[in-house]
């Protein structure tokens, strides 16, 4: 009976030396692979907010189409969403020009900046990146609707 229940020592887990050795080697991927992933987050954003910018201009231009102008600045991109209660728009589309009908912000949690007329074309769209104010290098480089390819 007591064979049974007793367990040899070389059975009993993991020896000190290979929790040390398990640990090491998930410390070394961890240095090569966290940069990389962090890296990709940033380059993720500004993917993210060149197509909310697309997606803006889309909806801006079926509510010209509709309405026959673009909104003014102080209408903003919420006219896309909400009737505006100034102007001709007899002909807004109900229901809105925004499939999810609320204007979100940028990825870094700023209001995209909207310009109507604009200085490059008939609407400025910006984004001002993750410091949020104008101009900036790197992930606070403005993202704008005239530099988007």
């Amino acid at each position: 009976m007591r064979r049974l229940t007793s367990t040899s020592s070389s059975q009993a887990g993991f020896t000190l030396i290979e929790m040390i050795v398990v640990i090491f080697i998930l410390g070394l991927l961890a240095t090569y692979v966290a940069p990389k992933i962090i890296g990709k987050t940033d380059d993720a954003k500004i993917v993210k907010a060149k197509a909310d910018i697309r997606g803006f201009e889309t909806a801006l231009d079926m509510y010209k189409l509709d309405v026959g102008t673009y909104p003014t600045t102080e209408q903003g991109l919420v006219a896309l969403v909400e009737k505006p209660g100034t102007g001709n728009v007899s002909k807004w589309r109900d229901g809105g020009y925004l499939k999810k009908r609320k204007i979100s912000k940028d990825p870094w949690g700023n209001d995209y900046v909207y310009v109507s007329p604009g200085s490059n074309g008939d609407v400025d769209l910006s984004s001002y990146g993750a410091d949020g104010i104008p101009g900036g290098e790197g992930n606070d480089k403005d993202i704008n609707n005239w530099d988007i390819e």
